[in-house]
């Protein structure tokens, strides 16, 4: 039964209690928040939130570090393993943290899962859940791709919900949503760590959470009970002032945020974000802003609890969560005087409304120069299709607000000049904007409505009105609009805006319409502009939760099986990766000298490649044939050393690993940002990579990149980048003697007969130096349970 059931008088004692005993408040308050036993969630009443632990660990850090504190260190410090001994230096120290649960969409839940029952143990020591959204591909639309999506990956839905079932771990069946907006519906609350095998984990934020996306193998550690390491991040204070109005949204606010730090600008920090503006952004629009956070690398993003959180928390279902976050709200924001180790300052009243894009997410632009840009660039200014949904942006307020623009051309007998597709986020948006009108409108302007899924937004997109290699651009809602990102077409010029500026440049067919100034033309002839739009931030009637897509663990899984063919394509059990063998790295092939961008896209494609990434042999497949190749400038074609013939990227790999040439990849800027997949991290490791070199990496690949046993290292100096060519060898010395903070040496052997030597870095700790001699973290824990 729902916690939410419970009486509230032990909250108004609690609340008497505390302003009639003064200074004793945390005692009073630790003892009744037992007593009161408010849980996580109504999926998991024996669950409950420890309020008086975090406060109890926040007050040991405060008095060690003697200063004030930002929300962030709070809810991070709050979460620490040993508050009283751990060393604590902002970008420096490694944190070791008890999060409070974990969620895995199916496409990452395959390996994590896989990973997990390697590692022998019996069920999950934290609450964990899997979310199906990922495996459905839009095609015809809703009810028809989530039934055809069911009969496609019915072997991979069988697996998880029957590992969830045998381990313990909630499992929410396919066309129950994306698994952002489920967590914001059901488990985010104020001041929960929480990790997620999807880098857009950090949607929670909007309701005052620290929740972070990671690879597969972080959250095995977690749900096996170990300590969660984390490099202590920077905090990025954005301090919000004035409030939003007219056609400036919450979306708008990290398209500027993005704009200005770019999408390294925020590696190794939270974004914290406060100000007397906050408080105009409803709590789904606070979600908005943390989930593209993940554009611009930060390792999470946060808003403070105010009463936005608290009125979204009561809609829910989940008042007594936010009347037990009234009693601990001061340890729900940040302390007065706090520092941040950067600061910007945005006006609302005075942000306009942006478009970002194409081919990057942090090339901002206003709507209204955005068409003039694209004329001087040479970018198709006709939209062949508006998409708005995914996990960004797919609220009842998107909905509600998409719905009041497309109302208006309706009543002047116009429709969507481009085509218009709407994903809902979850069973119950869908079936609230069903109930309320909202679907039928979108659909009345020309819009099909996908179905509860991520859809175009991941590669999910049967795409037909185009062919591939046609110059095209299209106009999105989402979150991120790398080259061939949603249609495997690298001609495609993809913007990603609100929802309520993709819905009137539908309707409008051109980059160059700004609704804020220009007209339209009605059935009638008459000209006439598009209001600003208005809409409720929530239903006036409570949510209608649609269908029941949840599945419980049972209480005894003895009995369950859990089965993985060994001839199946789908699903392959794993192997143990081979131990470091105690030598330094000698003559190492290079693979690839990756060009420029290089993002988890570019090394582990989605899209048609997600049905195999249960299956580590053949999803190695599609291992960097994204990636630009400074020899030749084309994807997917490499030299074989060899040989000398060119050839694809993977089965150059193959070919290496067969005769035993280990290999190296030599990386640009930030390799591995985007999406928190770990197939980009265990694909190089099972076609027989060693090690990785680049400039710089995005955190949640170069993590990755360790859990498996591989090297990340960047160059001392970035310019020797410069100094290795293709048909160099590498020679990596001083792994012996690893040790944290100490670079290594890396001799370049040219064809000539001539060499050079520069020095790498890297930022292993002791833990990681041990997951790189066992030859895995998932070999490591095994060691350690010997």
């Amino acid at each position: 039964m729902a916690r939410s059931q419970r009486p509230r008088s032990i909250i108004s004692l609690l609340s008497f209690l505390q302003k009639a005993l003064g200074a004793r408040q945390y005692h009073v308050a630790s003892v009744l928040c037992q007593r009161a036993k408010v849980a996580m969630s109504h999926f998991e009443p024996n669950e409950y939130i420890r309020y008086d632990l975090l406060e109890k660990n926040i007050n040991i850090v405060r008095k060690r570090l003697n200063r004030p504190l930002t929300l962030s260190e709070k809810i991070v410090y709050g979460h620490l393993d040993d508050p009283a001994n751990q060393e604590i230096e902002r970008g420096k120290t490694y944190l070791r943290l008890r999060p409070d649960r974990v969620a895995m969409q199916d496409a990452t839940a395959q390996m994590a899962m896989l990973q997990f029952i390697s590692s022998g143990l019996p069920k999950v020591a934290v609450p964990s859940t899997i979310h199906c959204d990922h495996l459905i591909e839009a095609q015809l639309g809703g009810e028809k791709d989530l039934r055809r999506a069911k009969d496609i990956n019915q072997e991979v839905y069988n697996f998880l919900a029957t590992a969830g079932a045998k381990y313990g771990v909630g499992f929410w069946r396919p066309g129950s949503g994306i698994i952002h907006q489920i967590i914001l519906e059901n488990y985010a609350y104020p001041g929960v760590l929480l990790i997620g095998t999807d880098s857009h984990t950090p949607n929670g934020g909007g309701l005052g959470g620290i929740c972070i996306g990671v690879g597969g193998a972080d959250a095995v550690d977690v749900m096996a009970g170990i300590p969660w390491e984390l490099k202590c991040p920077k905090v990025i204070g954005v301090k919000l002032t004035g409030s939003l109005s007219g056609w400036t949204s919450p979306k708008d606010v990290i398209l500027k945020v993005a704009g200005i730090l770019t999408v390294k600008g925020g590696t190794g920090a939270i974004v914290e974000y406060h100000g007397p503006g906050v408080d105009s952004i409803s709590c789904t629009g606070m979600a908005t802003i943390c989930n593209m956070g993940a554009e611009i690398g930060a390792t999470t993003s946060v808003f403070p609890y105010n009463h936005r959180m608290k009125k979204y928390l009561s809609k829910t279902g989940r008042a007594d969560i936010a009347n037990l976050a009234d009693e601990f709200k001061d340890h729900l924001v940040p302390d007065s005087g706090c520092h941040y180790d950067q600061l910007i300052e945005i006006n609302l009243s005075e942000l306009k409304p942006h478009i970002n894009g194409p081919f990057t997410p942090d090339l901002a632009h206003p709507v209204a120069e955005v068409g003039s840009v694209a004329e001087k660039e040479g970018w198709p200014l006709d939209i062949r299709v508006g998409l708005i949904g995914s996990c960004t942006n797919s609220s009842y307020e998107d909905m509600g607000r998409s719905a009041a623009v497309a109302k208006q051309a309706l009543a002047h007998g116009l429709q969507c000049k481009s085509q218009f597709t709407i994903t809902p986020g979850s069973e119950q948006i869908r079936a609230t904007i069903e109930r309320d009108g909202y679907a039928q409108i979108l659909r009345d302007v020309g819009g099909i409505v996908l179905a509860n899924a991520c859809g175009p937004c991941i590669g999910q997109w049967d795409r037909k009105d185009i062919k591939k290699g046609e110059k095209n651009t299209i106009v999105t809602s989402y979150n991120r609009n790398f080259t061939g990102r949603n249609d495997a077409n690298p001609e495609t010029h993809a913007f990603v805006t609100s929802p309520e500026i993709v819905t009137a440049l539908a309707i409008a067919g051109t980059l160059k319409f700004n609704p804020e100034t220009d007209f339209l033309t009605g059935k009638d002839g008459k000209k006439f502009k598009l209001e600003a739009p208005d809409a409720d931030e929530l239903p006036r009637a409570e949510f209608d939760p649609g269908q029941d897509t949840y599945q419980h663990p049972p209480k005894d899984s003895s009995g369950q099986q859990v089965d993985v063919s060994p001839t199946s394509q789908r699903l392959q059990l794993l192997e143990p990766f081979d131990k470091w063998d105690g030598r330094d790295l000698e003559d190492l092939q290079i693979l690839i000298k990756v060009k420029g961008k290089c993002t988890t896209d570019h090394i582990s494609a989605a899209g048609p490649w997600l049905k195999f990434r249960g299956h580590l042999d053949n999803i190695s497949n599609n291992l960097l044939i994204g990636a630009i190749n400074v020899e030749n400038g084309k994807a997917n074609s490499v030299r074989n050393a060899v040989t000398q013939e060119f050839g694809p990227v993977p089965d150059t790999a193959r070919y290496y690993k067969k005769h035993g040439i280990r290999w190296v990849v030599i990386g640009d800027e930030n390799y591995g940002e985007g999406s928190s997949r770990e197939h980009a991290a265990l694909e190089p490791r099972h076609l027989g990579g060693r090690a990785i070199i680049t400039k710089s990496f995005a955190r949640i690949h170069e993590t990755n990149l360790k859990k498996q046993g591989l090297l990340p290292l960047t160059f001392a100096d970035p310019a020797d980048y410069n100094k290795i060519h293709p048909v160099d060898k590498l020679t990596i010395k001083g792994l012996k003697d690893f040790a944290p903070g100490k670079p290594l040496t890396c001799i370049i052997k040219h064809p000539n007969g001539t060499q050079e030597t520069i020095l790498l870095n890297h930022t292993f700790n002791e833990t990681q130096i041990e997951w790189f001699r066992a030859g895995s973290a998932l070999n490591r824990m095994k060691e350690l349970q010997k």
